[in-house]
């Protein structure tokens, strides 16, 4: 049985710790692997899903229904995730010392490197620019609607339309490469 988002924001109400268990029963994974795909990490991708529900946890109040709840939570784990990735930018950065997501994806133990085609796949999304990545992920994987993914990326579903059509173009000429 699949919960719904109106009855997890009617437990919310009656309930938070009910409301919020049932909320985390029903996000937690894809939340997860929705940042992962950003952040490549698994423990960046643990931590960073942890703070979303965190921040989510204590600004319940601030949820007006604008937006879908799932709408609302991607948007605070897209940010939590983007925020996550400046982070280790910054602690990265030097001329000796560039870290791609590509070098994570080699040193990550969470990988499956027997599926060489899903580990290409990741790499010719770690090419893409973040709103790229971020409109690809969101549409091939969680299998989100433009206006929903603009909505999450605070931009126009025309925007998306087209980041997600140019990453699709540069993916597919990835995967077509011979590396």
């Amino acid at each position: 049985m699949t919960i719904n988002d109106n009855d997890i924001i009617e437990t919310l109400n009656a309930s938070r710790e009910t409301g919020f268990r049932m909320l985390l029963n029903k996000y937690q994974e894809p939340v997860y692997w929705h940042i992962r795909r950003l952040v490549v990490s698994h423990d960046d991708a643990q931590d960073a899903t942890q703070e979303t529900f965190v921040r989510m946890f204590r600004s319940l109040e601030q949820f007006r229904g604008d937006s879908s709840l799932r709408t609302w939570l991607y948007r605070i784990a897209t940010n939590e995730a983007l925020r996550l990735i400046s982070k280790r930018r910054q602690e990265t950065v030097s001329l000796d010392s560039l870290t791609t997501g590509v070098d994570i994806i080699a040193s990550d133990n969470y990988v499956d490197y027997a599926d060489k085609l899903a580990v290409k796949l990741q790499k010719a999304i770690l090419t893409l620019p973040p709103k790229q990545q971020l409109a690809f992920n969101l549409r091939y994987y969680d299998e989100l609607g433009f206006d929903e993914i603009a909505k999450i990326a605070d931009s126009t579903a025309t925007s998306i339309k087209a980041s997600y059509h140019i990453a699709k173009e540069k993916i597919i000429k990835y995967m077509n490469s011979n590396d």
